[in-house]
């Protein structure tokens, strides 16, 4: 996990690692909160617009199956890739509701209540763990560590932008890529002997 402080704020920018972020899903008491960390930190939504996706907003392309988010920030429109696995847990969940595919996927109307089962989670992993980083985990840092992880596996950077619906490369740089990805500083280090 790598922290950051923020230059406005008095807390931290945290960016987890792959088997951080696979924690934090298995620490998910139940499937709607596991489906709403992954939105964040598998396909980079805002936590307003994990609120807004239906399961009619999964559909296959000819560029794979992607995540429509019809209304992100500026309302604007754009498309971002949701891992398989993800994808196939979005469609069973409707085939097993009542409710229509046009319906949001999650039984929640707030970014609040997104925010609190974040807390809940990490808190748990730092009861576990010991590890006080998960106490600065805020569901932006899902966002950014999607992006971060992105870009440390060398996808190119206006693709980045694309997907995660970013208006210019500075804005991306200076806010979400921040540090290394720890996946990628681990792969640095073990280039060194005495690391």
């Amino acid at each position: 996990m790598n922290l950051q402080q923020h230059e406005k704020r008095d807390d931290m920018k945290v960016w987890l690692s792959q088997t951080e972020v696979e924690q934090l899903l298995e620490a998910a008491p139940d499937t709607q909160k596991r489906l709403a960390f992954a939105l964040g930190a598998r396909c980079g939504l805002r936590s307003h617009e994990v609120l807004d996706v239906t399961p009619k907003d999964v559909v296959s392309t000819d560029a794979g199956t992607v995540l429509r988010v019809r209304a992100g920030k500026g309302e604007k429109y754009r498309e971002t890739p949701v891992p398989r696995d993800l994808a196939t847990t979005i469609r069973t969940v409707s085939d097993v509701r009542e409710a229509p595919a046009s319906s949001p996927l999650l039984e929640i109307s707030t970014t609040r209540s997104l925010r609190r089962w974040l807390t809940a989670s990490a808190g748990e992993l730092h009861q576990e763990t010991g590890d006080d980083g998960w106490l600065h985990l805020g569901f932006h840092d899902l966002r950014r560590t999607w992006a971060t992880s992105l870009a440390s596996a060398d996808v190119d950077p206006m693709l980045v932008l694309d997907w995660g619906g970013w208006n210019d490369l500075e804005t991306f740089l200076e806010h979400y890529r921040g540090t290394y990805s720890p996946d990628a500083q681990r792969r640095e280090r073990e280039k060194v002997e005495w690391l």
